[in-house]
């Protein structure tokens, strides 16, 4: 098995031919993108974090290591995840997120998660 190619990406940037497959990792629609346009292959809300870990965490610098832990113990019980790594298998893939501050989202975490060998 090769090296799992997971980038990151905000949403709102275009498109690049060498994205892979684009899976949206947010629980909530992104403001400002309509159904039609829809720049993404794969919704993947059930890979983000719960309702109540979102709003405990509200993107505070200072709770992102905590935010981190609680996180991944959410991935660790969530079966979307499975069908992430089946996609991360067959080629490159890049999550995307509406978050400004891409680097404290939920998204890298889950790219490590999903480079982990299984």
């Amino acid at each position: 098995m090769g090296k799992r190619d997971v980038r990151v990406k905000r949403v709102y940037e275009p498109p690049e031919k060498d994205d892979g497959t684009r899976v949206l990792v947010d629980r909530l629609w992104p403001r400002g993108i309509s159904k039609e346009a829809e720049p993404w292959d794969v919704w993947a809300k059930d890979a983000a974090p719960s309702a109540e870990l979102r709003k405990w965490y509200g993107h505070d610098p200072a709770k992102y290591d905590e935010f981190e832990r609680r996180y991944l113990d959410e991935l660790t019980a969530a079966d979307a995840v499975g069908d992430l790594r089946d996609l991360v298998e067959r080629g490159p893939v890049t999550l995307l997120t509406a978050t400004r501050d891409v680097e404290l989202s939920q998204a890298p975490i889950l790219a490590r998660f999903l480079e982990r060998p299984t």
